[in-house]
């Protein structure tokens, strides 16, 4: 085993427990969590678009800046928020859970049998890696139907079609950054974390599977709707 890969072991278990403690302990622990991550990845990001084309105006600048700002904070953060205090803490670490998996699926897989590329716009992604994010990415139904036998039934289509549905948009979610990457010719969003780069390199696929997840259960016309609700019913 090599350094780099024991430290992105390391990183990883040490960034898993975190994020039990944040989603488990406090609610307001998790909002002020939810937040800090947001606001590293929209920093990250406008890094990325600024490394892709530094002759853009002032202008442009400001554009692309609150785009991502919108994003970071009106898309991502509600959707989190949201998606915690509607279903819950548990059910929030289990849709981590299916993005992780998926992610570790991808890397073990993809390192061991390789083969043919997948696109040209990340070379190291493979067709076999993304068949074994498909498969990792239940995993954690195996073990979340041993808390609820009933609302992660192993019986059920539509609790694999989850896992399969949500694996498919953070590998989008993974190429999506990883074409901004390649454009901005670099290898990593940051050096936050060992082994792995910057925050949105480790949830390049989390932030739009969160969205995604949260808009499929309130539906997408009552996104802020539903988000608002749940934030006045918190506060009386």
């Amino acid at each position: 085993m090599n350094l780099k890969l024991k430290k992105r072991i390391t990183t990883s278990v040490i960034l898993f427990l975190l994020t039990i403690f944040c989603i488990f302990i406090n609610p307001y622990v998790f909002i002020i969590t939810i937040i800090i991550v947001s606001y590293l990845s929209w920093h990250e990001t406008n890094y990325l678009i600024n490394s892709i084309n530094k002759s853009v105006t002032n202008w442009q600048h400001v554009a692309f800046n609150l785009i991502t700002l919108f994003y970071a904070f009106g898309i991502f953060t509600v959707s989190a928020i949201g998606l915690y205090f509607l279903l819950g803490p548990v059910f929030f670490l289990y849709v981590l859970s299916v993005c992780i998996c998926s992610d570790i699926g991808g890397y073990i897989i993809g390192k061991n049998i390789g083969g043919k590329k997948l696109t040209k716009i990340s070379p190291n992604k493979t067709i076999s890696g993304s068949l074994g994010s498909f498969c990792f990415s239940m995993l954690p139904l195996l073990v979340f139907s041993n808390l609820d036998k009933f609302e992660y039934s192993l019986y059920s289509i539509d609790n694999f079609l989850f896992c399969l549905k949500v694996s498919l948009v953070c590998q989008l979610g993974d190429l999506f950054v990883s074409y901004f990457k390649r454009k901005a010719k670099v290898k990593d969003t940051g050096r936050i974390l060992p082994g792995h780069g910057g925050i949105l390199d480790r949830i390049d696929g989390i932030i739009f599977a969160v969205p995604f997840v949260f808009m499929s259960i309130v539906g997408f016309n009552n996104f802020y709707e539903k988000y608002f609700d749940i934030f006045f019913a918190i506060k009386n």
